[in-house]
């Protein structure tokens, strides 16, 4: 297991991770710095604890909505397939009666 020193509103954490995570780990501290700074200038300092708690809840509530935008998304995704299955049906139908009535014409002037 790999350790990675971490900063997170100035204070240093060291923060154990699986070997090769390492550059992950940094990034997701790093996001979460961004917060917790966003945060201690929006409301000044409040105590990591309470700087940690609003951060994550913060992160939380972008999280559940980038998963609700997803799960929209792929209802969309869902719609368009099946509207692209139905007109590739169609499409199917419309080629099928042409060669019938192409095979029809040419039978009549042979």
């Amino acid at each position: 297991m790999a350790q990675v020193n971490v900063e997170v509103n100035g204070r240093p954490y060291a923060v154990g991770c699986e070997d090769g995570q390492e550059t992950h780990l940094q990034d997701l501290a790093k996001l979460f710095d961004q917060q917790v700074r966003q945060i201690s200038q929006d409301m000044g300092q409040l105590g990591d604890t309470r700087l940690f708690l609003m951060g994550g809840l913060l992160l939380a509530d972008e999280l559940l909505d980038a998963r609700n935008r997803l799960a929209a998304l792929q209802v969309e995704v869902g719609r368009l397939q099946a509207d692209r299955a139905r007109v590739e049906t169609k499409a199917v139908s419309a080629l099928e009666a042409a060669a019938s009535k192409i095979e029809k014409l040419a039978a009549e002037g042979a």
